[in-house]
């Protein structure tokens, strides 16, 4: 006896259809927003400052999306070619030591300045892998993304029973942006094989979005 396929109505022909549309246009959509949002508040921070006589929009009376975003690139870019060579960077030393003169001030700075240094070097590790720690009890695991081994006085005193330890950033569910930072035995720690852009998806969809994984081969 075969089985009947189940007809299905013209209601629920529909709905499959929105459903499917919805698929394909709400992350286009929202992709597209956020892009020019970004383009938009890029442009609301630099474009006033542009001189009138250099801005097209004086001339044309017509906005340029992206203007400000781009003289924002080139500026920076230009900066940073001028910081490496011997007159920029007398320049760069001498506004920093202005700032480290500063109250309040120079905390800030260098704290950011570290942070920035960190994470943008070349040969920084941070945050570039992921692992699983039992959290907030045994038996239930959090995802985390690993900063660095612990460094300083922390290194020191929670080293001193041989425990190699990790700085780990655990981010919530579903906007990452904000978390805790632990102090996590090496051991303890494991280590997975995925992205941190599969992480943060995997994180940010609560769970529905798993990156795909194939095992690795057993060595002979």
């Amino acid at each position: 006896m075969t089985d009947i396929p189940e007809r299905i109505t013209i209601v629920g022909r529909l709905r499959n259809n929105f459903l499917t549309g919805l698929i394909i246009c709400a992350p286009l959509a929202i992709t597209i927003w956020l892009t020019f949002a970004f383009i938009d508040w890029a442009d609301s921070w630099v474009t006033p400052y542009i001189p009138q006589r250099y801005n097209p929009q004086y001339y044309f009376d017509i906005t340029i999306p992206g203007l400000g975003l781009l003289i924002a690139v080139v500026f920076i870019t230009v900066i940073g070619f001028l910081g490496k060579n011997l007159i920029g960077r007398s320049v760069v030393n001498f506004g920093e030591s202005i700032l480290h003169r500063t109250p309040l001030v120079r905390t800030l700075y260098r704290s950011l300045k570290q942070i920035f240094e960190t994470v943008l070097k070349d040969q920084s590790t941070s945050f570039k892998k992921v692992g699983l720690i039992e959290f907030p009890g045994p038996g239930s695991w959090a995802m985390v993304f690993i900063s660095t081994e612990a460094q300083g006085e922390i290194a020191a005193r929670l080293n001193e029973e041989g425990e190699e330890m990790l700085a780990v950033f655990l981010p919530p569910t579903p906007v990452p942006t904000a978390g805790f930072l632990l102090f996590v035995p090496k051991s303890k720690v494991v280590m997975l094989d995925m992205t941190p852009e599969d992480a943060a998806k995997l994180l940010i969809s609560g769970g529905l979005i798993a990156p795909p994984w194939t095992p690795k081969p057993i060595a002979d």
